[in-house]
């Protein structure tokens, strides 16, 4: 029972999430559809609060004496990088949205993809769907490449 509640926990943890959840679940011996199952209801659990809240966290932070610099360089960045998605995707933002969250490269998963979907002002149900299905997308990727690991790993023993 703790490998799967650490393999929960673990896949809520941003930058972290379901890509390094799923792997390490499967290699502490946990059943792949079980890492799965548990690493897609964990990742997604915190992304509502994410786009409700952390924007009013940031900008409430941005004047902070000591948290200041950091908050407003997360807005700046995030308004930054979410105009020029909007510019690149134009009317297929949704598609965007969950191509940014399914591929698994450094800095995209539902934390950012999240963020990103609240600072651009997007609407909160296509941009949970997206993710969502951006999430499944990243799942299957990541458990389809932990599996090959694993089988190659067994082959050479």
């Amino acid at each position: 029972m703790k490998k799967i509640i650490l393999t929960f926990l673990l896949s809520m943890v941003p930058i972290f999430e379901l890509r390094g959840a799923i792997p390490v679940g499967v290699s502490m011996g946990v059943k792949w559809y079980y890492a799965v199952i548990i690493c897609l209801i964990g990742n997604m659990i915190p992304v509502p609060f994410i786009f409700f809240f952390a924007r009013k966290i940031l900008e409430w932070g941005s004047d902070k004496p000591v948290i200041g610099g950091f908050f407003s360089w997360c807005l700046k960045k995030g308004h930054h990088g979410g105009e020029k998605l909007k510019e690149k995707a134009g009317k297929g933002m949704f598609w965007a949205l969950l191509l940014f969250v399914g591929i698994p490269l450094p800095g995209t998963g539902a934390w950012t993809g999240t963020l990103a979907a609240s600072l651009l002002d997007l609407d909160f149900k296509k941009s949970i769907l997206a993710v969502s299905l951006g999430v499944v997308l990243a799942a299957i990727i990541i458990t389809a490449a932990t599996l090959l690991g694993v089988s190659a790993f067994s082959a050479i023993k």
